[in-house]
């Protein structure tokens, strides 16, 4: 079985958000040379530290928009934003191969962030506040010395940070917990949020938990605060799984074998389907059922398999049902291997 922490959080992110002085918000730019001039400034600056590569919303396909936003680089607001655009770097040959993105244009000038797997909110906080003390030396960040950063909405200003870790809740979900967690997480001045941030939903039992309030706390404490809370979730979760595999154990094995057995034959399946059985499939891993060594993999695969993903690792423009047969076959590929614990001995499947 996969320890609790490996199985439940997915992924950390730090988010600064900073806006320029002597410019209007985004939400109030006159121009679309305005925006691009603000652009271009942060290009600039961001380009001395990194190899960003940059992104204009309305210059790009909507599959490559999809697709960054499918990787929690940039938020739905920036891909509908007519004025938006993002600097995006990967750390391919650094550990821990975590991203790096800042979005220009979105509700503030800039939201930097970065993020990597597991939970490591020290970390990712290091690694941003790097790239924003960088570049405060040559853009001329909106600053009060009552209110901290200047912020579009009054929720950030202060640090301007937000601190967000991705969680797999199957089992406070399924134990119809998560409302009463939601209300005790509000309580302590955090909030539970779907896949994609403020007003999504939740899919495949994945739900992000931030803190509210960027004001009156210090960086340290804000990710302290997170932090805890996170492992307070952690151990709700863990507490919740046990009382699934106390109940019906045989009906809950059945079907993450079952949806193992459809995942490794279909020869064409729908994103939705197919999220919902990968979704018994992590939740057969977590709970002992199925012999899988490697869970941030199988979360990799599932992000994969998106459709505008699917589209631009297949670098061709697929219909609807011709993505529904090239993920079936993935799916095949992938899940071939996958075996009941009891029946796999000293093998483990690498999914």
């Amino acid at each position: 079985m996969i320890n609790n922490i490996e199985s439940t959080v997915v992924s950390t992110r730090v988010r600064l958000a900073r806006n320029l002085a002597g410019y209007p918000f985004p939400n109030r730019l006159e121009s679309e040379a305005q925006a691009r001039e603000i652009v271009r400034m942060v290009q600039g600056a961001a380009s001395r530290l990194r190899s960003f590569n940059l992104y204009y919303m309305n210059e790009i396909s909507e599959e490559v928009a999809q697709a960054i936003c499918d990787d929690h680089l940039i938020s739905t607001d920036l891909v509908a934003s007519s004025f938006g655009a993002a600097l995006i770097d990967e750390e391919e040959a650094e550990e821990p191969h975590g991203k790096f993105s800042i979005m220009v244009n979105e509700e503030d000038h800039l939201r930097e962030q970065y993020i990597l797997r597991g939970l490591n909110l020290p970390l990712a906080y290091k690694k941003i506040s790097a790239v924003d003390d960088e570049l405060s030396r040559s853009l001329p960040f909106a600053f009060d010395g009552q209110l901290g950063y200047l912020t579009a909405c009054p929720t950030n200003l202060g640090t301007g940070l937000r601190a967000s870790v991705m969680l797999f809740l199957p089992g406070l979900t399924r134990t119809d917990k998560i409302e009463p967690l939601v209300a005790a997480v509000a309580e302590k001045g955090h909030t539970v949020r779907g896949v994609y941030g403020e007003g999504s939903a939740a899919e495949g039992y994945m739900y992000q938990v931030s803190n509210e309030v960027t004001i009156g706390y210090s960086e340290e404490q804000i990710l302290e605060d997170v932090q805890g809370a996170v492992l307070e979730i952690v151990r709700l979760e863990s507490q919740a799984r046990k009382v699934l595999r106390a109940g019906d154990t045989i009906g809950l094995k059945d079907e993450c074998c079952r949806a193992v057995g459809i995942l490794s034959h279909c020869e064409r399946i729908s994103y939705a389907e197919f999220l919902q059985l990968a979704s018994s499939v992590k939740l057969g891993a977590a709970l002992g059922f199925l012999d899988i060594s490697e869970f941030s993999w199988l979360d990799e695969f599932i992000s994969s398999m998106r459709p505008a993903n699917l589209s631009l690792f297949t670098d061709v423009e697929l219909t609807p049902a011709e993505r529904d047969v090239y993920r079936a076959r993935e799916c095949r590929n992938t899940f071939a291997g996958v075996r009941r614990s009891e029946e796999s001995g000293k093998k483990r499947s690498k999914i």
